[in-house]
């Protein structure tokens, strides 16, 4: 198969879709990558390496989509690259449909294969190729958190953990997911006060469990949300519904509440963000403010630190990518129900039913376009 790796084109966007590793598994195996010319070069991932590793190295993306069978990336396509699609072809990715009419229409009409990371499955139940990065982006959160905290950055000059003699700020993380439980082992970690909410008490036992005392635990309904969000310093939110979007949990009448120059920082953006106040914003202008209250919304938190995220996102999606190389994309979800999981798209079909439902459309499922 050959296997084309674009260089990513979304705003301060760095992560690239196949290490210099990866290729060498694939190329091993006789199948042929190609790479656009700088893909990696930001984050010491350098043309020398990818060539080394057995890749080719073209100049353009258009080259890549071109002759390509199969197009292995990290962000969802922007519609340059939705428009180079060809009938048929597989698109491996992050996609996050639900919140992106524009996108699932766009990749309905290329004719294309799109299977989505972030709706891949495992056998415990979990999204393996969504976990590395609710990792990053939940233990970033706290910095962000933080920074946005100071004055400078129109925050109500709060240090996280307090001094003594003075008190920390109070943490509160809305979900106790990989965003959520990553967001409280950093948030404890500087010492923060800290509580999570959770409508499972499952989670919340594991989660006592794990971190002792020094957490907050607090089942999760709106007299408890409104409660907890009026007196936060810091809300970070990690609330996760797979495929589909994500629920508004903080409306804006919480938000006007809150303290002023106090600060959220919703992970969920990438499913349209859990606050009714939150819009996606960039690495280039990462926030703003609704009444008085510091909004962090950026849909690709860890593309800042492209390095790390690159390395743990290909760790996760290397075994699906070769699956994919070695059998083709059908027979491959055929044989794989978790990998199957991830089809969103199917030759012009909406195969995901979260999304479907988001964006009142009709669909199909996997099994059925796959004709099982």
């Amino acid at each position: 198969m050959r296997v084309g790796v674009p260089k990513e084109i979304k705003n301060h966007e760095y992560r690239v879709g196949l290490t210099p590793a990866a290729v060498r598994e694939l190329t091993a195996r006789g199948h042929q990558v190609l790479v656009e010319t700088k893909a990696g070069d930001t984050i010491g991932l350098t043309d020398d390496l990818y060539v080394k590793a057995g890749a080719r190295i073209v100049a353009t993306a258009a080259e890549v989509f071109g002759a390509a069978d199969m197009i292995v990336k990290v962000k969802e396509p922007q519609p340059v690259e939705i428009a180079r699609l060809k009938k048929g072809q597989t698109l491996f990715t992050y996609l996050h449909l639900a919140p992106d009419p524009e996108q699932t229409m766009g990749l309905l009409g290329s004719g294309a294969v799109a299977i989505a990371y972030e709706t891949v499955t495992d056998s415990r139940g979990g999204l393996p190729l969504l976990a590395p990065m609710s990792e990053v982006a939940g233990r970033m959160s706290i910095q962000a958190g933080a920074h946005c905290l100071e004055i400078a950055q129109g925050g109500r000059g709060a240090l996280l953990g307090g001094v003594p003699g003075v008190p920390a700020a109070k943490v509160v993380v809305l979900g106790g997911g990989v965003v959520g439980t990553n967001a409280v082992r950093m948030a404890m970690g500087l010492e923060a006060h800290v509580m999570v909410l959770d409508v499972s008490l499952t989670r919340l036992n594991e989660l006592d469990e794990q971190f002792g005392s020094r957490l907050h635990t607090l089942y999760s309904t709106m007299d408890a949300i409104e409660e907890q969000v009026a007196s936060a310093d810091l809300v970070v939110g990690g609330v996760l519904v797979p495929g589909a979007a994500a629920p508004k949990l903080i409306t804006e009448k919480m938000v006007a509440q809150m303290k002023k120059g106090s600060v959220i920082v919703d992970v969920a953006i990438d499913q349209g963000g859990c606050a009714e106040t939150s819009h996606a914003t960039t690495h280039a202008d990462p926030t703003y403010r609704v009444h008085d209250v510091v909004h962090y919304c950026v849909a690709n938190m860890p593309g800042a630190v492209a390095r790390t995220s690159t390395f743990a996102l290909g760790n996760a999606t290397l075994p699906f990518t070769l699956a994919l190389a070695e059998l083709g994309a059908e027979q491959a979800m055929k044989l794989n129900p978790h990998l199957r999981a991830g089809l969103n798209v199917y030759k012009g079909t909406l195969t995901y039913e979260a999304v479907a439902e988001a964006q009142k459309l009709p669909f199909r499922s996997a099994e059925a376009v796959l004709g099982m």
